[in-house]
Order: C-alpha cells, then sequence, then structure tokens
C-alpha cells in the first residue's frame, strides 16, 4: 500500500475535514460553538464528538470524527460474512438540525473501511433533507454534487443518486427521507479509479460540505415561521429519527461493533413530533413536500 493513501494518512485528512467544517459552521452560525469531547474505545482507538448546541441557526450540530480499531466480533464477522478477524475503520459524520424550519437538516459521512486480510474499501454520501421542499435550492445542492462526481467519473453521479434515493428511504412511509443526494459504499480500486483517486473523491466531498451549507443558511436563515411551521418540522424531525434507528447502517454498525454509544445516536433531535394519522392539508406546502419525497426526481432539470 503506498503511503500516500495508508490508513493512517486517510484519518488524519478526516482528522482535518472535522476541523475545518466545525471552524466553518460556527462562523456561519454567528454565536454556537462546538463542545469538545475525546472518547477512547476499549476494544482500540477512539475518536472526537465535536457538538454544537443552542445556537442562533442550529439547535444541536454534531460534527463525528472516529478512528477504530480491533477484533471483529462474532456478531460483526457474521454481519459481513468475513473470515478476517480484525478490521480497522475512519470517517466524519456530520447531521445539522437548524431552528428554522426554513433551513433543511443536513447529512453527510465519509468512511473507509480495512480488514486484516487486505480487504478495504471506502463508503459515504450527503443527503438533504428539507422541512419544506424547495425545488430550486434541491437543484444548487445536486449541482454541487455533480460537480464534484464529475471530476472522478463521468457515471458517478447518476449511479450514485440513485443509490441515494434506494439508501434514504423508508419504506414504513413509503416515502424518501428528504431530496436525495449521493451515496456510495464498498469502492475499492479497479481499472478505471485506483485508490488515491477513490480517496480524493472522498476528500474532496468532505471539503464540499461547509461551501454547501453555508449557501443554504444564508439563503433562508431571515425567514419568518409561524407556529405551524415549526410544528411541521417537529414532525419531519420525526421521519429523521425513525429512518436512523431502524434502517441506517452506520448505526447499527457503531451498535455492533460496541462503539460510542453517545457518539452514534449524535444524529438525532433534541425535539421531534408524532401524531396520529396527521395528514396535509390538500395544496398545502405541507402536501406539496410530501408529494416531492419520492424515488428519481430529476433535480437538475
Amino acid at each position: 500500500m503506498s503511503t500516500e493513501v495508508s490508513k493512517e494518512h486517510i484519518a488524519e485528512s478526516y482528522r482535518k475535514i472535522q476541523s475545518d467544517i466545525c471552524s466553518a459552521i460556527e462562523s456561519a452560525d454567528g454565536t454556537g460553538l462546538f463542545k469538545s469531547d475525546h472518547w477512547n474505545r476499549d476494544e482500540g482507538g477512539g475518536g472526537h464528538t465535536r457538538i454544537l448546541e443552542g445556537g442562533s441557526v442550529l439547535e444541536k450540530a454534531g460534527v463525528n470524527f472516529s478512528e477504530v480499531h480491533g477484533p471483529f466480533s462474532d456478531v460483526m464477522k457474521q454481519s459481513m460474512q468475513t473470515k478476517a478477524d480484525a478490521f480497522f475503520a475512519t470517517g466524519v459524520s456530520i447531521v445539522m438540525h437548524p431552528n428554522n424550519p426554513h433551513i433543511p437538516i443536513i447529512h453527510m459521512n465519509i468512511r473507509y473501511f480495512e480488514m486484516n486480510d487486505g480487504t478495504y474499501w471506502f463508503g459515504g454520501g450527503i443527503d438533504l433533507t428539507p422541512h419544506y421542499v424547495q425545488r430550486e435550492q434541491a437543484s444548487y445542492f445536486h449541482k454541487e454534487l455533480k460537480d464534484v462526481c464529475d471530476k472522478y467519473d463521468s457515471a458517478y453521479y447518476s449511479r450514485f443518486k440513485e443509490w441515494a434515493d434506494d439508501y434514504f428511504f423508508i419504506p414504513h412511509r413509503n416515502e424518501t427521507r428528504g431530496v436525495g443526494g449521493i451515496f456510495y459504499d464498498h469502492l475499492s480500486e479497479d481499472e478505471e479509479h485506483s485508490k488515491s483517486s477513490i480517496f480524493n473523491f472522498s476528500e474532496d466531498l468532505g471539503k464540499l460540505f461547509p461551501k454547501i451549507y453555508t449557501h443554504l443558511i444564508n439563503e433562508n436563515r431571515g425567514r419568518e415561521y409561524s407556529e405551524e411551521e415549526k410544528e411541521w418540522q417537529m414532525v419531519r424531525r420525526g421521519r429523521y429519527v425513525e429512518f436512523n434507528l431502524v434502517y441506517d447502517r452506520g448505526t447499527k454498525f457503531g451498535l455492533q461493533s460496541n462503539g460510542r454509544t453517545e457518539s452514534i445516536l449524535m444524529s438525532l433531535p433534541r425535539q421531534a413530533m408524532w401524531f396520529y394519522n396527521l395528514e396535509p392539508k390538500e395544496n398545502s406546502p405541507e402536501a406539496e413536500t410530501i408529494a416531492l419525497l419520492k424515488k428519481g426526481v430529476d433535480w437538475l432539470s
């Protein structure tokens, strides 16, 4: 393995991405500051969780870096169907829950996984979850993602967008979590893509995050909202919670690998609501949003 893409180099790059994102988001929020929580994992490695709460823009934001290693548990070996007995994993995961319902929730994750039998892969993704879908902002988001994807492979965007539509889907609600984004997993070197290229792609995705979210914050931070719109935000947060606790692979892997529960569940909002059999009024902004929470929407047209 070349030194430029060693697991140590990847972890160091991800650690810097975490720091840069926190600095940019603090600046965008204006008053909120991230608190640092360094932690160790008994089986090997640890991480750095940074949490902002009670900001001017953000009710809760989490930016987590982890670098963990150690033996596979029996549950992990069975889940991953591998004979390898040890692993190394590093990554950055982000979720941001704003105060204003017109600012969307955003999630990003970039990660690297390596086993002691020589197998490795990169994974990650970024998706946007507006409480109220605004087409022009969804288009901006997807265009920025396509531009990064196209630097590395002209087929990446369409492939990873479809993957995101399938992944960020809530089957029991028959709706997508938001307006999608991109998602990829188990990417490793092949005839067309070197390990360095895949790593650089994951880096560029991480570096794109503060640009995208700062733009979306500034577009919406001054918009007024009603109590009814705030209540709808709480309902949409509830859907977010449902996905993360029932379907999210990262949550499942973290808990199965004896990860740190507080860091794994940092993605959850401080508040959410559920109402029995809630039906938005016909032709309302809420109903229009629900109508757009489906797979296969072309946000670039």
